[in-house]
């Protein structure tokens, strides 16, 4: 709600695993998404258990009590899914309860056309590109066109992986290799977990700059930090920077709520 974005733009929630710092802000967000008239459908993907608990608190999730059409959708690891620019597969992790992180691949572009190289010949945009993205020659000023000889390199799309919860992030196996970037939990740095009398499944920025270095991860934004490190206690934030720079030697950020960031083409992530 103080975010930037809009609820009326929402179409998809993808919900990591049932810890309640996961997900039990939905009710909320579902009801004030029909209070501000924001009636276009939405689309709920979660594990085994997600469609019961919104089931429980909101008693009527139908169309006619929402307003909205709502669609719960409860995956299963190995699962994958196809959008309008991209696939996604939820691949399994290790927590306390079943988490999950979700593989995004762009889908790569093949039918790129030199525009600037049409247009040197005369060929300004017209419904003829269309027949040479299809494949397709054409016959301009009574000379034939290949689209072969006017084809760009294929742009390969990004690869992004956002994980849930997790203790071992070389579970992720090659799905980490070279990838774009990394979202991923870094609860503890390794000296305090080290020391706490019960442990917990989560991950340590050393662990979580280890992995990233040995799979060769272009960029990573670590997430979940313990409250612990904060400006008023005897550790800051920074020292989770400085423990993840130890060990990666990548592109790095420590997230906060509300930050913003964006993935180039170039597979650089800045933050906006």
């Amino acid at each position: 709600m103080r975010s930037r974005l809009s609820i009326g733009k929402l179409s998809t929630i993808f919900i990591t695993h049932m810890h309640g710092d996961h997900y039990y802000g939905l009710p909320g967000l579902l009801s004030s998404k029909k209070l501000d008239k924001a009636l276009n459908p939405l689309t709920i993907y979660g594990p085994k258990g997600i469609r019961k608990f919104i089931e429980c608190v909101m008693k009527d999730i139908s169309y006619e009590k929402l307003g909205y059409r709502l669609t719960i959708i409860e995956y299963s690891p190995q699962e994958e899914y196809h959008f309008d620019k991209f696939s996604l597969k939820v691949l399994p992790l290790v927590h306390s309860v079943e988490s999950h992180a979700f593989y995004i691949k762009e889908y790569d572009t093949c039918n790129r056309l030199d525009e600037v190289k049409l247009r040197a010949l005369g060929l300004e945009p017209s419904p003829l590109y269309g027949e040479l993205k299809r494949g397709k020659s054409i016959v301009v000023d009574g000379k034939e066109i290949h689209p072969e000889s006017f084809m760009l390199e294929p742009r390969i799309g990004r690869k992004v992986i956002i994980a849930g919860d997790n203790d071992t992030p070389e579970i992720l196996g090659s799905y980490l290799d070279e990838v774009d970037l990394l979202v991923h939990e870094c609860t503890y740095l390794q000296k305090t977990y080290d020391n706490l009398p019960v442990k917990v499944q989560h991950t340590t920025a050393r662990d979580l700059g280890i992995c990233a270095e040995n799979h060769h991860v272009k960029n990573l934004i670590a997430t979940h930090i313990n409250p612990r490190y904060n400006a008023n206690g005897k550790i800051g934030i920074e020292a989770v920077d400085a423990e993840i720079a130890q060990y990666y030697h990548g592109n790095s950020f420590i997230a906060n709520d509300f930050d913003s960031y964006y993935l180039s083409r170039d597979k650089t992530v800045v933050q906006l």
